[in-house]
């Protein structure tokens, strides 16, 4: 692949294109995708991703691909809404299995498994996008992800994956704006992080445990909870959701087919977490030492 005049972000504490409206950062991207002849997008259906493929697919037509890692630790609920969001607006997809669960120092689930993750993803994007001819490989890292726990940043520095929305300040709020204006269908979905999230580190992560969580996970989505995670512990289900939707989850009924669900899914005991839904719960044993992360 070529190089590119994009940045790429190394310091979390710079704040590039400060003072910039969300209008000027979407008129930036454009230009910015409009320089490459192709590209190939790290696109996962989330709201960020699929900003940067819309807008590749828009400034490059065929130019631009989307490609997808499918693996036990990705939904099937997600690549379900990642393919029709896709074909909404025409952009190419292609679909990679990725086999990280073959990989010790993934399935092991230490602090950085996200690095030994995206190192699997990578390597299949940057296979295909020698094949496609692109000029770059890019990803859907916005400003706001910086300051997080991100391991997997280590694995796109070392594929030379661009980050474009994160070298141009977008925030959550810029994206979401951003995404509104296009018309994605993606512009108010929650966060949802892989699979692999939900099981605390240090707790091997396995097949059977991913599609129990899965499972979990869309009987809820089918009681009408839009944003929860299911942690794993053992035989417990920990239930995250919004504090606002917890008399909901409590009504006579919902709960009862709620604890009956995740008993079906494999779940011994269930419980309801009274801080309500944190995106990255699991890592406080990061931030209290208890576990040694990346270096």
């Amino acid at each position: 692949m070529t190089e590119t005049h994009l940045l790429s972000i190394r310091d979390p504490r710079t704040e590039p294109n400060a003072g910039l409206s969300w209008r000027e950062r979407l008129a930036r991207l454009r230009t910015e995708l409009a320089s490459l002849r192709k590209v190939v997008v790290a696109y996962s259906g989330g709201v960020d991703s699929s900003l940067v493929l819309r807008v590749a697919h828009e400034q490059l037509g065929e130019g631009a691909l989307g490609v997808i890692g499918r693996s036990d630790s990705y939904a099937l609920h997600e690549l379900e809404l990642a393919l029709a969001q896709a074909a909404d607006f025409g952009a190419a997809i292609q679909v990679v299995t990725t086999g990280e669960l073959s990989n010790p120092s993934f399935a092991s689930n230490p602090a950085d498994r996200c690095y030994h993750c995206k190192s699997e993803l990578y390597r299949q994007l940057d296979a295909v996008a020698a094949r496609f001819g692109a000029a770059a490989i890019l990803d859907g890292t916005i400003a706001d992800d910086l300051h997080d726990h991100r391991p997997g940043r280590r694995a796109a520095e070392e594929r030379s994956v661009r980050s474009p929305l994160a070298d141009l300040g977008f925030t959550k709020a810029d994206v979401r704006a951003a995404a509104a204006e296009l018309g994605l269908a993606s512009r108010e979905k929650p966060a949802s992080p892989c699979l692999a999230s939900r099981i605390p580190y240090g707790t091997a992560i396995t097949a059977e445990i991913l599609e129990r969580v899965e499972r979990s996970e869309a009987a809820l989505r089918a009681l009408g909870f839009a944003e929860l995670r299911v942690r794993h512990h053992g035989d417990v289900a920990r239930v995250e959701i919004p504090l606002a939707d917890v008399p909901r989850l409590l009504e006579p009924g919902v709960r009862e087919a709620a604890v009956q669900a995740l008993r079906a899914a494999g779940y011994r005991f269930v419980s309801l977490d009274l801080e309500g839904l944190r995106s990255g719960s699991l890592n406080r044993v990061l931030e209290s030492g208890g576990m040694q992360g990346p270096a």
